[in-house]
């Protein structure tokens, strides 16, 4: 058979048995289709070692991200996604029966550990009390603000969120996240005050939790608001707040779950709170919270 045939098989398994999103299927789509391109060929047979090899050579040799007056080399990690996307698809032909190349014969390329983007707990502080709650806008934008602390959810989860999913009679609610996983998220007192005076004090009709205001709202048939424009909101308040680092909706997961883990709670339950399918994820967040054993040194180390 050929690549493009059982590259569309292999999207459509993405989708319909796995659940996958439809970001997802683009990125493998465009991952697998820049690999085949390189092979020059629809051919099967010709996904062999080398030329796999190969392309991870001329992967290295990208473009990637600017810096100043330069143009770094593509990063390692991001060359990775070019693998893990070929090795799940080989992996769904062997699952076939399709006698193609082993998907354990291609490893992925060893990356630093990666990195935490953080902001203290003062710049957190400055950043909620940065909307004016006189005005629906700064109201909806509190509103986001203490529902991604108080939750932690991904960005793309409190886009896709409607009213009727959050009972503000109750403290917690269900989220569908990656691989279409249902996990339950918890209201903290601060966030169900935001919600509740942010949503009393809406006049439109629209179901979608948080909407867009302005011009853009009148030029849109669909109010919700994407990803994009709450990126877009966060750094204004930051800005707005004095923060001089970069503030992501990310970021404010990844405050969610260091003050977790700082406040005593132990690695499974916040991986479940995040929506990790994997406990090497969370891990990453261990190295900030160990600054008690700073304090654990001090005290008991070299005592006469």
């Amino acid at each position: 058979m050929k690549l493009s045939q059982l590259k569309r098989e292999f999207l459509e398994y993405l989708e319909i048995e796995r659940g996958r999103s439809v970001k997802t299927i683009e990125n493998y789509d465009r991952y697998l289709t820049r690999f085949f391109e390189f092979l020059k060929s629809d051919n099967l047979s010709k996904v062999t070692e080398d030329r796999v090899r190969e392309f991870r050579l001329w992967l290295n040799r990208q473009e990637g991200t600017k810096v100043g007056g330069r143009v770094e080399p593509m990063k390692r990690r991001t060359q990775n996604y070019y693998l893990i996307a070929l090795r799940a698809f080989l992996k769904f032909l062997r699952k076939r029966g399709i006698e193609s190349l082993s998907p354990e014969r291609i490893e992925l390329a060893k990356v630093p550990e990666r990195s935490l983007d953080l902001i203290t707990s003062t710049e957190l502080q400055r950043l909620m009390k940065s909307p004016d709650i006189k005005t629906l806008v700064g109201m909806r934008d509190k509103a986001i603000f203490e529902l991604l602390f108080s939750t932690g959810l991904r960005v793309s989860e409190l886009c896709g969120l409607s009213i009727d999913d959050v009972d503000l009679t109750r403290d917690e609610f269900s989220v569908r996240g990656k691989g279409d996983k249902v996990r339950v998220v918890f209201l903290s007192p601060e966030a169900k005050i935001a919600i509740k005076q942010y949503l009393k004090n809406r006049k439109d009709m629209c179901d979608a939790m948080f909407v867009q205001y302005g011009k853009a709202a009148k030029k849109s048939t669909d109010l919700r608001l994407s990803p994009r424009s709450i990126q877009r909101i966060i750094k204004q308040h930051a800005i707005n707040a004095g923060i001089t680092r970069k503030v992501t909706p990310h970021v404010i997961r990844h405050s969610f779950a260091t003050d977790l883990l700082s406040n005593g709670a132990d690695l499974r339950s916040v991986q479940a709170l995040l929506g990790h399918a994997n406990i090497g994820t969370t891990q990453v967040y261990t190295h900030v919270t160990d600054k008690h054993l700073r304090e654990v040194h001090k005290k008991f180390h070299n005592k006469k």
